[in-house]
């Protein structure tokens, strides 16, 4: 199922590939994060998120010093240093529905049906005439299918 901002990360390419964004930010063997300036991370602690039944937490990190950084205007918007909360589980699902969606294909003839055809919905009801329908559309398809062979078989005689 995609998440609240799953266009934007995934049409968006300055918007996932920011550096200042805290998902973005390398995280070296021993765990420590860091910036784009170079400056380390620190756990300060760890919380349930609000709202959760799940018991997922939420980890704040915080820079161990900001000042004098070139940085500062495009990665804080308050003059202490910079504070940033990270759901590893919830990151990692986001990653995983990313790679799901990507990785899909319509099979075959139901994606040409759906996007070259332009056929989304049924609009009959009742079992009778809901098949109906998708044997017109399957009738309509396959002698779609026939008159382009018939025409290739032609030109090429």
């Amino acid at each position: 199922m995609k998440f609240p901002m799953f266009k934007k990360e995934t049409t968006d390419k300055k918007y996932h590939e920011d550096p200042f964004r805290a998902v973005n930010f390398p995280i070296e063997k021993d765990g420590i994060m860091r910036c784009p300036n170079g400056k380390r991370f620190y756990l300060q602690y760890r919380k349930n998120v609000k709202g959760n039944k799940y018991g997922h937490q939420e980890e704040v990190y915080q820079c161990e010093d900001c000042s004098g950084c070139p940085y500062a205007e495009q990665c804080k918007k308050t003059d202490k240093n910079r504070t940033v909360r990270i759901n590893r589980e919830l990151t990692a699902m986001h990653q995983e529905v990313i790679e799901n969606l990507e990785s899909i294909q319509a099979e075959g003839t139901f994606g040409i049906i759906k996007n070259d055809r332009w056929y989304k919905r049924i609009v009959r009801r009742g079992i009778k005439s809901v098949l109906l329908e998708v044997f017109l559309v399957s009738i309509g398809h396959n002698l779609y299918k026939y008159y382009n062979k018939q025409k290739k078989t032609e030109t090429a005689a």
